[in-house]
């Protein structure tokens, strides 16, 4: 089921706004996909990127700000149900799934001294700007019938240190985020012709993430069976099966 926005304006006039879309725009200028005519909210307010599944927010800098849950943010990565305020206006995001539907994937923060892997991570949102170069290389990528080896594989990671090491975490989702923001974060993404590894945050020294030690630069690294991947200084092993 397509992902949608439901906006309620002040006087509870509900309209829906199927994410069909790579970006979606909102604001106060007549050219948004999403056109919101109210002095609180800013000519270009914000957009939504989707990326096959997920959906992530981000602020363009508006003069009020934008908040999920209540909360100020600048990029969020959007979860079932997250409530969205603009202004006087608040937005709705639904994916049409149970909350018992949702991937417990969608975004896993390694952090090498804590127990208790994975974890949701509903306090750390923020995701690079780069995930926009993300969903250009899943939308470029060649869905041919010959490349589609990797639909019928299940792909998983193995950590090999920190306190978590010898947890095993199998990748469901298309995309999924790996790392500690403010740290480092990068993402795996599934595409018919492979498992790609992708550097998304490097926080305040861009640190890049490694596989075999060596790093993998600003393009998306094709990851092999049994690659050694380092992110956030955590090694893992990855492997299909």
């Amino acid at each position: 089921m397509v992902a949608k926005l439901v906006m309620t304006s002040s006087s509870g006039e509900k309209q829906e706004i199927p994410l069909t879309k790579e970006t979606t725009t909102i604001g106060r200028k007549p050219g948004n996909d999403v056109h919101i005519d109210n002095l609180s909210v800013s000519g270009s307010h914000a957009q939504v990127i989707t990326i096959l599944e997920d959906s992530f927010l981000e602020d363009l800098g508006s003069t009020n700000g934008t908040y999920v849950n209540g909360k100020l943010v600048k990029k969020h990565a959007l979860e079932n149900g997250d409530n969205i305020t603009l202004g006087k206006y608040q937005i709705k995001y639904e994916t049409g799934a149970s909350d018992s539907d949702q991937d417990f994937e969608q975004t896993m923060i390694i952090r090498p001294g804590e127990k208790g892997m994975p974890e949701h991570a509903n306090q750390n949102k923020e995701i690079d700007k780069s995930v926009q170069k993300i969903s250009a290389a899943i939308a470029s990528e060649n869905a041919s019938s010959s490349a589609a080896a990797a639909n019928n594989q299940e792909a998983c990671l193995q950590l090999l240190s920190g306190a978590n090491a010898g947890k095993e975490l199998i990748l469901k989702k298309a995309l999924t985020t790996i790392g500690q923001p403010g740290v480092q974060v990068a993402a795996i993404t599934r595409r018919p012709s492979g498992f790609f590894l992708i550097h998304v945050d490097g926080g305040p020294n861009n640190n890049v993430p490694k596989v075999a030690g060596n790093a993998i630069g600003s393009n998306a690294h094709q990851l092999e069976n049994h690659d050694i991947i380092e992110v956030a200084g955590v090694k893992m092993e990855f492997y299909t099966r």
